[in-house]
């Protein structure tokens, strides 16, 4: 079995953490992680609820996205393309798998994976209700830190803490509605 990525190089037994049995690549450093090893794996981990919010965080990791990260891959098990999830970090990568065959992390992915809890639950990765979550919060969290430089940091809270009141109260629309005329008349007496 040879690297999907270096194609050359044959792959060695060798041992990811917590005992997880993988196929690893002596020149790139990726890890092939075959399904019945990935599954046997998971099924003796914790089950923990993975929380969108986490891909918007900022890690104190030194990662260092793989130059392999970019190249398409065929799954060195039945030769068909690996299919790709961007796991959409400061520095975004790919995770790789065949549906039938396994996964394929690039050098350190493994890691980050584990830190951000995503490990035993990759195939969630592949789904696209969690990249629409994903996108979701990462938009969201992008229109937070620009209402930040906008406005400063501590009105930005106070529109942040009233916003969270608001979106459950009944009347929330009529304010919202009250401080969308009050702003617009002042600029409307600036002019």
């Amino acid at each position: 079995m040879h690297c999907p990525k270096c194609r050359k190089i044959e792959l060695k037994d060798s041992l990811l953490s917590d005992e997880l049995e993988v196929k690893s690549c002596q020149e790139c450093k990726g890890n092939w992680i075959p399904t019945e090893h990935y599954q046997g794996w998971k099924a003796k981990q914790p089950k923990t609820a993975i929380a969108v919010r986490t891909l918007t965080q900022k890690l104190d990791v030194d990662f260092v996205q793989s130059p392999y990260d970019a190249k398409a891959a065929l799954c060195p098990n039945c030769g068909k393309y690996l299919s790709r999830a961007k796991v959409s970090l400061n520095t975004p990568f790919y995770v790789e798998r065949c549906n039938d065959c396994g996964i394929w992390c690039d050098h350190g992915e493994w890691e980050i994976l584990t830190q951000l809890g995503l490990s035993n639950t990759i195939e969630k990765l592949f789904s696209r209700e969690w990249q629409a979550k994903v996108q979701k919060a990462q938009h969201y969290h992008k229109e937070r830190q620009a209402l930040v430089e906008k406005i400063g940091s501590e009105l930005a809270q106070e529109i942040f803490a009233l916003a969270e009141v608001l979106k459950d109260h009944p009347q929330g629309d009529f304010a919202l509605a009250y401080m969308m005329r009050r702003v617009g008349e002042s600029k409307k007496q600036k002019e």
